[in-house]
């Protein structure tokens, strides 16, 4: 080898990045240090006089893991490559984590005569993935569920919260989008806001309804936040969301014992008034037509004073029944009070409403109650006249119920419209 040559390669290990330590063969003395650059030396803190003619024992210390160690003297022995991890020791006292290699130097002959080691502090690095893994465990153990994406949206970790939440585990999830949850509860508007807020760099919160494995649905607070590297650009999103069903489920549970009547089900009469003024209103705007079906079991107080408010209570319910199979899906029906019900059908002409009401009335009558027998229904049914207020519409359809009463009961009588 020339001299130039040597000269490079005497430059190259002095100005490596790594930290370079070349040591005798000498297996019995512990191999001692001959060379140690710069950068070996700004690692461990000693300068080149004191690692000459030393062993490299002298950088273990309590946390050097022994098995690591017996690794590389049995390398040493056979003149094995050899890589492995372990904790050293500066001067100072203080650890550092290091990576290495060591590779055996034969001369021209194949005598072993030296080991060179290639070697790097990797304190910060096992450092953050020891916090990484700490946060990723912190995130697991956390009763909310997280969510993270990459710029993509493709999910890349989900808490345990999350798939207990969803039914899925996180290999099924893992590289699918969120789309996977949606319940198609949301319109394209609401993805739309979600996709602006997200693009400008915004937050975005919104309770969302989401489906989960087995198809169910639930309700979840979420809040979907971007996460940006040093230059500002968008690396990932995650996602921090509770699951509000429960609420959401004792809100409607509250909304419906306010709106709804406790032994049948149906509207009470107070959130009936509203919709029949609803009702109204639109048949004006739009100039379509509304009637209005006023009903009255017949002889029900025989039926509580010969049979008992139960047996009253399982009529009630079964005639509730059968008026909500009898209509259409937007019409509302209501206990208006006793024994007496209201249903409003919107946009129905008055002949088709004709149809509905005996038909209804026919059913009643086909309905036999195992203790007491048959039970029917008198119905009074008005259409709203142009410029007529609800108030004059419900008063002429009473009016025509109790002439079905007067004409012999379980029978439909018709309100003439106003002159």
């Amino acid at each position: 080898m020339s001299t130039s040559q040597l000269q490079l390669f005497q430059a190259a290990v002095m100005q490596s990045w790594n930290a370079i330590v070349i040591t005798d063969a000498d297996l019995a003395g512990g191999c001692r240090v001959q060379i140690a650059n710069p950068a070996f030396c700004a690692m461990t803190g000693y300068t080149l006089e004191e690692l000459r003619g030393r062993t490299l024992s002298m950088l273990q210390g309590p946390d050097t893991d022994a098995a690591v160690i017996e690794d590389l003297r049995t390398c040493l022995r056979k003149a094995r490559f050899f890589e492995g991890t372990a904790t050293n020791y500066r001067k100072d006292g203080s650890s550092y984590i290091v990576r290495w290699n060591i590779s055996p130097v034969r001369d021209d002959e194949g005598v072993l005569t030296h080991f060179i080691s290639v070697q790097q502090d990797i304190s910060e690095h096992v450092r953050t993935e020891r916090e990484n893994h700490l946060l990723a465990r912190a995130l697991d153990a956390t009763s909310d569920p997280v969510l993270l994406t990459d710029a993509q949206a493709r999910i890349i970790f989900a808490n345990t919260a999350f798939t207990e939440l969803n039914g899925y585990s996180a290999a099924e999830i893992r590289g699918r989008t969120p789309a996977l949850f949606k319940s198609g509860m949301h319109d394209e508007a609401f993805y739309a806001s979600l996709r602006r807020s997200l693009a400008c760099g915004r937050d975005f919160r919104a309770t969302f309804i989401n489906q989960r494995r087995d198809g169910s649905l639930y309700h979840a607070e979420q809040s979907i936040s971007p996460i940006c590297d040093e230059k500002g650009r968008v690396t990932h999103y995650v996602s921090v969301s509770k699951d509000i069903s429960k609420r959401v489920d004792m809100e409607q549970t509250l909304r419906d014992a306010a709106t709804r009547d406790m032994l049948t089900g149906l509207y009470n009469r107070h959130r009936g008034e509203q919709l029949l003024e609803e009702a109204a209103a639109n048949a004006r705007t739009d100039g379509g037509q509304l009637s209005v079906v006023v009903c009255d079991v017949d002889h029900f107080k025989q039926v509580n004073d010969r049979f008992g408010h139960p047996a009253g209570d399982r009529i009630l319910v079964e005639i509730s029944r059968i008026l909500r199979q009898s209509v259409r899906g937007h019409d509302a029906v209501i206990r208006w009070g006793g024994e007496e019900f209201v249903i409003v059908l919107d946009a129905c002409r008055q002949s088709t409403a004709i149809d509905l009401a005996e038909r209804i009335r026919a059913r009643v009558a086909a309905y036999r109650d195992s203790e007491v027998g048959k039970v029917t229904l008198s119905l009074g049914l008005a259409t709203l006249a142009p410029g007529e207020m609800t108030d004059a519409l419900f008063a002429r359809a009473d009016a025509a119920l109790y002439q079905a009463k007067r004409g012999g009961r379980d029978r439909l009588s018709i309100a003439p419209q106003p002159d």
